[in-house]
């Protein structure tokens, strides 16, 4: 009998914890469905439980105004989304408008690489560059920003943010996203690199290399001929002197040739001599 006594109210305490149980995993369920979400491509947060009071979020103020400019390289026909040159310096200015009625200082301003599906996940910071610079009311800044991309990088897609950190005269900081795009990192191709140029003068070494050679071996050959042609001239002088042609001469005159004896050659003084000799 005590046994029943306390199962019946035990079994009552249980049944009470049990459903109570299920109700607050019920609320957490309907709290899980209005979970805050971020946007991949805004980096901004949405959802029904977040106001836009929560001093958690840095946002942008309301009485400023922000315009970017690239100068470096410029993009075609106003597009947002152009292609970076990878390991060329990328140049923009960033306009900073006061329109409120309070002073602002722009504190600094950083760019960075992030994933393209996925504008939180980091993919390289570039240096945060320090202004410190006051802005009045009614009144407007420039500011210059430069960074390389990385030469690794070309042929992707990379989502290039732009933010712009200042804060106003309260104390107040903020945050804004002067650009938030997805950027192509594309490779240059054109003019002389290194590899070409010591092939360019790879192949001119070789091009003299070649003509010298030529040059060598055509004196060479000429040296060479020169003693033959010189032997083959005096042989020929020789064999003209010698070879007289008798063809042309009637058969008696030759005969008689053949028949006299050679006299050999008299100075004219000689002849003389015998001429006044046979005078006398």
């Amino acid at each position: 009998m005590k046994l029943l006594y306390l199962t019946l109210l035990v079994l009552p305490a249980a049944l009470l914890c049990f459903q109570s149980a299920n109700i607050l995993a019920r609320a957490e369920e309907d709290e899980l469905d209005d979970v805050v979400e971020l946007d991949g491509e805004d980096n901004q947060v949405v959802g029904d439980d977040v106001s836009d009071d929560d001093d958690s979020v840095v946002k942008s103020s309301q009485d400023v105004d922000t315009t970017i400019l690239f100068t470096k390289p410029v993009p075609n026909n106003g597009d947002s989304a152009f292609d970076l040159q990878a390991g060329f310096p990328v140049e923009f200015l960033v306009g900073f408008i006061n329109k409120g009625s309070e002073d602002y200082v722009v504190e600094t301003m950083e760019a960075s690489f992030r994933y393209p599906m996925d504008y939180t996940y980091y993919i390289q910071n570039f240096t945060a560059l320090p202004y410190h610079r006051e802005v009045k009311p009614q009144q407007e800044a420039t500011f210059a920003y430069s960074f390389i991309p990385n030469e690794a990088f070309a042929g992707r897609p990379f989502g290039l943010n732009v933010q712009l950190n200042y804060r106003d005269a309260s104390g107040n900081y903020y945050q804004e996203a002067v650009y938030n795009q997805t950027v192509n990192i594309v490779e240059v191709s054109e003019g002389l690199d290194g590899e070409t140029f010591f092939l360019y003068v790879f192949l001119g070494a070789a091009l003299v290399l070649a003509l010298v050679l030529g040059q060598q071996a055509l004196a060479s050959l000429a040296r060479r001929r020169g003693p033959a042609r010189a032997a083959a001239s005096r042989v020929h002088e020789t064999g003209t002197n010698n070879d007289v042609d008798y063809d042309w001469l009637p058969k008696e005159v030759v005969n008689q040739l053949k028949k006299s004896p050679k006299t050999p050659k008299q100075s004219p003084r000689l002849r003389k001599a015998k001429r006044s000799a046979g005078d006398d």
